[in-house]
């Protein structure tokens, strides 16, 4: 059995579930790799990572590194002497930082690879629809998300799902893959298996404001997997005009109603109890919205405060 000196690299809440599971039993993380601090809120206080603080809470090293490849970096990474580094929800690595350790780093990823690689791999698949998704566990190399796969675990998406809900789900799977995969390489009984790359590879591109954009045009399957896989963050958004007013509001919750009407796409009907968007096939059934420097809030607290007018529309 081999003797492991573990390096975890991690920064969200995501990546501690992991972190938590190591430590609980009692692998020997001889150092925690984590974002640097960065400035949050008006008053600008230094937010620490949620992957800092619970490794303060367990009093393990901490190394918070600007650059990668910093030599001093670098050479306080070679002292911890690990022989095992584990990736979950960090950022790339370069090649003298990955081929560093004897068993290799291996990445901990929230999909079926070697569908939606990349960056937002939980949202894409609630985005596009998916059924299925799950977690992976791999050898990282040069390119994202590619190196040779250790272990997968497959996660039903229910119909309602959001991004949010289907994140715990994959952040308990996950922990206990990476588990499973650590007692493989303790053990020597590690058997890894290439990706197989074919043409029609879903991709978890970056989120950005254009493609957190809401196509009213859209299918309602679409607009409505669109808002479930993009909350509760960053969430999808829209333009809403109401007579002189128009705001960009985020959505963060809907549902469907398919029914025959003559309404333009967009056009909002709304009642005291009720607001509803027109769609292609139906209406989307707006169940928590935010206005520009306001809260989330549900519906009927809007209503109680804020009129739309007869020609009020989303864009």
């Amino acid at each position: 059995m081999k003797k492991l000196s573990i390096v975890f690299m991690g920064t969200p809440d995501f990546a501690v579930a992991t972190l938590k599971i190591l430590v609980e039993h009692n692998y020997n993380i001889v150092g925690v790799i984590t974002a640097p601090d960065k400035p949050a809120g008006r008053g600008r206080k230094l937010n620490e990572s949620a992957v800092k603080k619970y490794a303060q809470s367990k009093k393990l090293t901490i190394l918070q590194p600007t650059n990668l490849k910093n030599e001093s970096f670098l050479e306080e990474l070679k002292a911890l002497g690990a022989n095992l580094q584990i990736v979950v929800a960090f950022r790339m690595l370069p090649k003298v930082v990955w081929q560093m350790p004897e068993y290799g780093t291996f990445n901990l990823h929230a999909s079926l690879l070697p569908n939606y690689r990349g960056a937002a791999p939980i949202n894409w698949a609630v985005i596009n629809g998916e059924t299925k998704t799950g977690v992976s566990t791999f050898f990282i190399d040069e390119k994202i998300d590619t190196g040779d796969m250790i272990f997968q675990k497959e996660i039903d998406i229910e119909s309602h799902e959001n991004a949010g809900s289907l994140h715990d789900k994959l952040m308990d799977s996950g922990s206990e893959l990476v588990l499973k995969t650590v007692h493989a390489i303790e053990h020597n009984k590690v058997k890894t298996i290439p990706q197989k790359d074919t043409k029609n590879i879903k991709t978890a591109y970056k989120l950005n404001k254009d493609n957190c954009k809401i196509n009213w045009k859209d299918s309602i399957d679409n607009i409505y997997n669109h808002i479930r896989g993009l909350s509760p963050y960053p969430a999808a958004w829209c333009t809403l005009i109401n007579d002189e007013e128009k705001l960009d509001v985020k959505i963060y919750k809907a549902e469907k109603e398919f029914e025959n009407h003559a309404f333009d796409s967009g056009t909002i009907i709304a009642s005291k109890k009720d607001l509803k968007v027109a769609v292609a096939e139906g209406y989307l059934i707006i169940k928590e919205i935010k206005l520009p420097g306001k809260r989330a809030m549900d519906i009927k607290s809007l209503l109680n405060g804020y009129t739309f007018s007869n020609n009020a529309k989303m864009l």
